[in-house]
């Protein structure tokens, strides 16, 4: 039986598969950059290093991790540390580009790029979230089940709120969003935000 525990070390090479294998708008994306792990150096594992205490994994009945939510409580403060700590390990791995043309390109730019003050919702809405699921997860309320455990501690940690962005060719993730009652927030760069606000 499929379950919900907390992240471990040992899981980390699981996130960058589980993000592969979801990063084209859910969909598979191994083979659409020329190095599979720019995905999850990105969107999952500079997660689990920062906030392992904010990361559970989705458990197979025979132990594989099949699937996981990640956030920081405090994204301005994440980027710094992404911006001044993380990214700059991979400069020799991913040198940035000069002209940022191909969708490659463009996503090692948006690693150099990122950093606090950005994002215009973090004020209100100070936490964000990635979640993916492998599709042998879907239709077992595991995703739902994922947000409500994230959401919990955040409420106990006093958090006022939290955002998420996503690709909006992602249709099923919307869907899911809005199922939650998570409320449409301004967004840049053609992308789709939600975000929760909690009583504190």
């Amino acid at each position: 039986m499929t379950s919900i525990r907390p992240y471990r070390t040992e899981d980390r090479p699981a996130m960058f598969e589980i993000c592969l294998k979801t990063a084209d708008a859910g969909a598979d994306a191994t083979g659409i950059f020329s190095d599979d792990d720019l995905w999850g150096l990105l969107f999952a594992v500079p997660y689990v290093e920062r906030h392992p205490d904010l990361c559970w994994i989705v458990e197979a009945d025979d132990g594989r991790a099949i699937g996981y939510i990640v956030a920081t409580d405090d994204t301005d403060a994440f980027e710094r540390w992404f911006r001044d700590e993380w990214w700059p390990q991979f400069a020799g791995r991913f040198p940035r580009p000069v002209h940022a043309e191909s969708p490659e390109e463009k996503m090692i730019e948006y690693g150099y790029r990122r950093g606090p003050g950005q994002n215009p919702n973090t004020a209100q809405y100070p936490a964000h979230l990635h979640i993916d699921l492998l599709p042998e997860t879907q239709g077992q309320g595991l995703g739902r089940r994922l947000i409500e455990t994230l959401f919990a501690e955040l409420r106990r940690r006093g958090v006022k709120g939290l955002h998420l962005g996503m690709n909006p060719e992602n249709t099923g993730a919307a869907a899911f969003y809005e199922r939650l009652g998570m409320e449409r927030l301004p967004s840049e760069d053609g992308g789709r935000s939600y975000g929760e606000r909690f009583a504190v």
